[in-house]
């Protein structure tokens, strides 16, 4: 009998003395509870994510085990360092919980819960451009899929314009622009991105030729030459027209005799017929009457 209370009592103590020698590994219960992390929390269904467990322990022997919904998945010696668990999310029930038990010596923790998220990646937003007036126009985007919320960032010539501008509701973002008269076509886009890292989409890009008043300064340098010259060439056709009309006419009333005076007189009355309806009649009869006409078609 006493055998068997000495085998009890040796039992106890070793029990006892591993507990103590955990408690002196670890100093407290918490500072060997490893950390289970990753670097996102949400995922797209059928991605391959990275979990890294590891402790503040200095013991250069710890084993690390993997569980989710409390199924042992793997294990995996740390030997002083972190170590990685690579998994495939594919299902709902691959996003957790998981937990990590680190155990070294006779001692051993868990780590908190750790729970991944599915989330759909965003589709390439659509850009709407709406006129108000010639200096204020209004923009548009929406991504008709991904999982909310969307941050939207409006660009002009690849500068954002806009700051972020977020959407927990499937509805379009909408930004309000004046616009500047500087001479250049301006260039306008849209990026959306939701909780998903590296996965930002940018919409199409939409090009609005600048319509400011200040937009051609040589222009109208160059207008008013052209103008002066379409006029020029219209006044000497008209001229070509008319003239030989005026010439064959006075040739007709000189052949007539005269009882009203002289020629220059009914030159004169013609002139001034023709003068008081339009101002080519003027132009016509210093035309006719220059020294320039007369050489003019002697050339031709």
């Amino acid at each position: 009998m006493w055998k068997k209370s000495l085998l009890v009592c040796l039992f106890s103590l070793s029990a006892l003395n591993a507990a103590l020698d955990c408690e002196t590994r670890t100093g407290t219960n918490k500072s060997i509870s490893p950390h289970l992390n990753a670097k996102t929390k949400v995922v797209m269904k059928g991605q391959n994510v990275s979990l890294i467990c590891f402790n503040q322990n200095e013991s250069p022997q710890i084993s690390y085990s993997l569980f989710r919904h409390n199924q042992h998945l793997r294990t995996q010696e740390g030997k002083g360092e972190p170590v990685i668990f690579n998994l495939s999310i594919s299902e709902a029930h691959d996003l957790g919980p998981y937990k990590c038990k680190a155990q070294a010596a006779n001692c051993s923790r868990y780590s908190r819960e750790f729970n991944f998220t599915f989330v759909d990646p965003v589709t390439t937003p659509m850009l709407n451009i709406r006129t108000e007036t010639d200096q204020y126009i209004t923009l548009h985007c929406i991504s008709l899929n991904g999982s909310l919320p969307i941050n939207y960032t409006f660009f002009k010539n690849d500068i954002a314009v806009s700051s972020v501008i977020s959407k927990y509701v499937r509805e379009p973002a909408e930004f309000n622009l004046t616009k500047k008269n500087t001479g250049k076509k301006e260039e306008y886009r849209c990026k959306a991105r939701n909780r998903l890292p590296d996965h930002a989409k940018y919409s199409q890009s939409f090009t609005m030729p600048s319509t400011g008043g200040d937009s051609c300064p040589f222009c109208l340098q160059l207008l008013l030459p052209g103008l002066l010259l379409v006029l020029i060439v219209i006044i000497l056709i008209l001229a070509f027209w008319i003239l030989p009309k005026y010439k064959t006419r006075k040739a007709m009333r000189e052949k007539v005799p005269r009882r009203y005076g002289k020629t220059p007189m009914e030159v004169g009355l013609y002139a001034n017929v023709v003068g008081k309806r339009t101002l080519l009649g003027l132009l016509i009869t210093w035309f006719a009457g220059s020294r320039f006409s007369s050489y003019f078609f002697k050339v031709i």
